[in-house]
């Protein structure tokens, strides 16, 4: 599979503070042989999110986008309603079970607004902005997405 990793947060564009959720997705992704095509990080702004979305997702040269950060309550978090404007379906069953397998771990893990969509051939896939809430969502559905995006490719159900 052909992985897009993007990074959403202010202070990581501004250079503030250190991108560490991307190159602990990158590192998952690699150590399930996943092909990384590119990690791009983007400010919290919507527009900018939605435009970084449709560049990545419309390119055909990725499987998978996997955004990471801008998915709690807070007011810069716009990560899911940016991926929702740009996404011809949803997949609400990802992140559903990203939060169930995420409140083993973590109480606050329901609080995530994360969401999964497909845009043309791609597939989207909000994920947390902390690098062990990213992975440990990730991980969490790791299984089923060589499947999605088979199928979202033409494969049949099997």
């Amino acid at each position: 599979m052909r992985i897009s990793v993007l990074t959403i947060s202010d202070s990581v564009t501004k250079g503030e503070r250190e991108d560490l959720s991307g190159p602990a997705v990158v590192a998952f992704c690699r150590g399930l042989g996943w092909e990384i095509t590119s990690s791009l990080r983007v400010s919290d702004d919507p527009a900018n999110i939605r435009e970084q979305l449709r560049a990545v997702a419309d390119s055909g040269r990725v499987d998978l986008l996997l955004t990471t950060g801008g998915t709690g309550l807070g007011p810069r978090d716009n990560t899911p309603e940016a991926t929702q404007a740009v996404a011809d379906r949803m997949v609400p069953g990802l992140s559903e079970e990203m939060r169930r397998k995420g409140l083993e771990h973590t109480p606050t893990a329901v609080l995530s607004r994360a969401t999964a969509a497909v845009r043309t051939k791609t597939l989207i896939l909000n994920l947390p902005g902390s690098p062990k809430g990213a992975v440990e969502s990730l991980q969490a559905v790791a299984h089923l997405l060589p499947h999605a995006v088979k199928v979202l490719h033409g494969a049949r159900h099997d």
